[in-house]
């Protein structure tokens, strides 16, 4: 029997972006603003649609959802990031490793579901305004977005499970700033077949039914609208979907960016360049784009400054 090269493994090293030490300070304070700017803002959409009645309708309860979601997201991969550059480190442990990827597969995939019911839930409001608060009530939102947690929760743990079955070499080097499940697997020295089988399946499944389910809804509304007999109605009703469609458009263009640098350049830090759209700089625009294309939105976060003024003055 040959001698075996595999070893029980106890870290990974993630290189990052530049491996020039001068700019890593620069890099930081970038990565760093971002970070707070996602957090900050998301934070502010959450309180503006908790704190607000008149927001207390479904589209807001998905957005306040899909904010939750997007300061997961950024908090799954950049805190750790920023450690070690900070510590000028690029160490991280097995489990940690395999804990980061668990949370970045489950919070894409709640963005990819939270997306379309969003549009599923344009669609209803656009198409059947009179069943609109039948269809969207208050249990039907809380199921939807309870079915994505699980599904999404099953997905991510399968992927999780596949990946410790496999056997780790010498090389355990990830051209990334996190643990990304496909650089992972292809760390692996022992079989990995079943391991893409898997992703690539299931990446398919998550993403082409959401943008399916998406294109559909919108293709109703755009039917919808151009049966509307007067422009401002249509104007009116196009203009609740506007800042979704950016969202969405930011959300799969930047992914479909990442896919594209992978497969064409075959450079990995290229591919983990691209990654920081999808990764940091969407979920960081998400709340510029619904508060400024939403007068709700920013009357609510009027009087929640408002509100927050006049306590600091009386205290």
């Amino acid at each position: 029997m040959e001698p075996s090269n595999e070893t029980q493994i106890s870290e990974f090293l993630l290189l990052g972006f530049s491996k020039e030490t001068e700019l890593q300070p620069v890099v930081f304070g970038v990565f760093l603003s971002m970070y707070l700017t996602t957090v900050i803002g998301n934070l502010l959409i959450i309180l503006a649609v908790t704190s607000d009645s008149h927001l207390y309708t479904p589209m807001y309860f998905f957005l306040s959802n899909l904010s939750f979601m997007d300061i997961c997201f950024t908090s799954t991969t950049v805190p750790k990031m920023l450690v070690n550059i900070y510590t000028q480190s690029k160490v991280i442990t097995y489990k940690s490793c395999i804990t980061q990827m668990y949370f970045f597969v489950l919070f894409i995939g709640l963005d990819n579901f939270l997306l379309t019911v969003m549009a599923y839930d344009r669609y209803v409001a656009i198409c059947h305004p009179l069943h609109y608060k039948v269809i969207m009530n208050a249990n039907v939102c809380s199921l939807l977005v309870l079915v994505s947690w699980i599904v999404n929760a099953l997905h991510a743990l399968l992927q999780s499970l596949l990946v410790l079955r496999l056997s780790f070499c010498k090389d355990l080097e990830i051209p990334h700033f996190f643990c990304e499940l496909n650089q992972v697997i292809h760390c692996a020295c022992s079989d990995t077949f079943l391991n893409d089988a898997v992703m690539y399946l299931a990446a398919f499944l998550v993403t082409c039914c959401p943008i399916t389910g998406i294109l559909y809804s919108y293709s109703k509304i755009i039917s919808s609208l151009h049966a509307m007999s007067s422009s401002l109605p249509r104007y009116k009703a196009f203009s609740t979907c506007a800042s979704h469609i950016s969202v969405v458009s930011l959300f799969y263009g930047s992914g479909l960016g990442v896919y594209l640098s992978s497969a064409v350049t075959q450079n990995s830090h290229s591919t983990a360049a691209a990654s920081v759209m999808y990764c940091i700089t969407t979920p960081m625009l998400n709340p510029f784009i619904y508060s400024l294309r939403n007068k709700d939105i920013k009357d609510a976060l009027k009087r929640l400054f408002g509100k927050a003024t006049k306590t600091y003055s009386f205290s």
